[in-house]
C-alpha cells in the first residue's frame, strides 16, 4: 500500500468499492472492472453523492464515455473518460452503446433534432466540444449514431481544432457562472479553461489546482505576461487576453468577464502562479 493515497477526484475508490486497477494501491471491500457507457443527454450533472440536493462537482458532455462501477436507485457511480473525474450521475443520462465519436461540436451550442428538418421540435442541446458519431448526412444535417440530427455546419471532424483558445474563451463572454459548469449554458473558472483548451486540442484537468500543477510551464515571477498565459489564484484561474487583461468565469460578476488583471488583484485576489502553454 502506498504512503499517500491517489487523488479520489480522478481515482474511483471508496471504502466499500474500488476499480480493479487500483488493487494494491487503496483499501476497499471489493475491486471490480467497470462497464463502459456513454452520455446520451446534452450534458449530465456529476455530483459528489447520489442525492439530488448534493452539490454539482462537474458535468459530462454528450458522447463522453463513463466507466460505471455501481448502479443503485437510479444513480450510477463512475469515472468520466475525458478528464478522469469520478462522481455520481443519473442512470437516465446514459445508454449502453459507446459509438466512437467522429466529430465534435464547434459551435457554442447546437440543437439535436429528431429529423433533418430545422422546423421539428429539438430533442436536446449539445454544447461546444461535445463528441458525436456521424452515421449519415441529409439536407445539410448529420445523422448521429446516438440518435437525432445536428446541423452539419456546427460540427468539426475530430483532429481539427480552434487553436486560438483566447478567441474561444471570448466567444463564451457573458455565459453565466455556474459551479461545476462546463457548457455554454454555465461555466466555472476551470471549466472555461478546460473547454477553451479542449477546442484547441489540449487536454486539461478539471480543477484549477490540477491545472496549475500540470499545464504548460511556470512563468517566473516578474516576467511580462502574454496573451494565453493562465493565471492562478487560490481556488481560481483565468486566461490572459493580453499583457494586462484577464478573462475568467467568476462569482464576483457571476459571468464570464474580461477585465484588467489589476482590478481582480485590487479586489483582494492573490496571484499564486502563472503557466504558459
Amino acid at each position: 500500500m502506498t504512503a499517500s493515497l491517489p487523488d479520489p477526484r480522478i481515482n474511483p475508490y471508496r471504502p466499500d468499492l474500488a476499480a480493479a486497477h487500483l488493487q494494491g494501491m487503496v483499501q476497499a471491500d471489493r475491486f471490480i472492472e467497470g462497464v463502459p457507457c456513454q452520455i446520451r443527454a446534452g450534458f449530465a450533472t456529476v455530483k459528489g453523492s447520489p442525492d439530488f440536493a448534493a452539490r454539482q462537482t462537474t458535468q459530462a458532455l454528450f458522447g463522453e464515455t463513463v466507466t460505471i462501477y455501481e448502479e443503485q436507485d437510479g444513480w450510477v457511480w463512475g469515472q468520466l473518460s475525458g478528464d478522469g473525474y469520478v462522481g455520481y450521475l443519473r442512470l437516465d443520462t446514459l445508454w449502453e452503446e459507446t459509438p466512437e465519436p467522429t466529430h465534435r461540436v464547434a459551435a457554442l451550442r447546437s440543437f439535436l433534432f429528431p429529423e433533418p428538418d430545422l422546423k421539428t421540435p429539438p430533442l436536446d442541446v449539445l454544447s461546444l466540444t461535445a463528441g458525436v458519431a456521424a452515421a449519415g448526412e441529409r439536407n445539410g444535417f448529420v445523422e448521429l449514431a446516438q440518435g437525432g440530427w445536428v446541423f452539419a455546419g456546427h460540427l468539426a471532424e475530430l483532429g481539427t481544432h480552434q487553436p486560438d483558445y483566447v478567441a474561444t474563451s471570448r466567444r463564451l463572454l457573458g455565459v453565466p457562472y455556474l459551479w461545476g459548469g462546463k457548457t455554454s449554458l454555465g461555466l466555472d473558472c476551470s471549466g472555461l479553461v478546460q473547454i477553451a483548451l479542449a477546442a484547441a486540442g489540449f487536454a486539461a484537468p478539471r480543477d484549477s489546482d490540477q491545472q496549475g500543477a500540470s499545464l504548460g510551464r511556470a512563468v517566473p515571477e516578474g516576467e511580462a505576461l502574454r496573451s494565453g498565459d493562465l493565471v492562478f489564484f487560490p481556488g481560481h484561474v483565468g486566461i490572459m487576453t493580453g499583457p494586462e487583461r484577464l478573462i475568467h468565469a467568476n462569482a464576483f460578476h457571476m459571468t464570464v468577464t474580461e477585465e484588467p488583471l489589476a482590478d481582480v488583484v485590487g479586489r483582494g485576489a492573490r496571484i499564486t502562479g502563472v503557466r504558459r502553454l
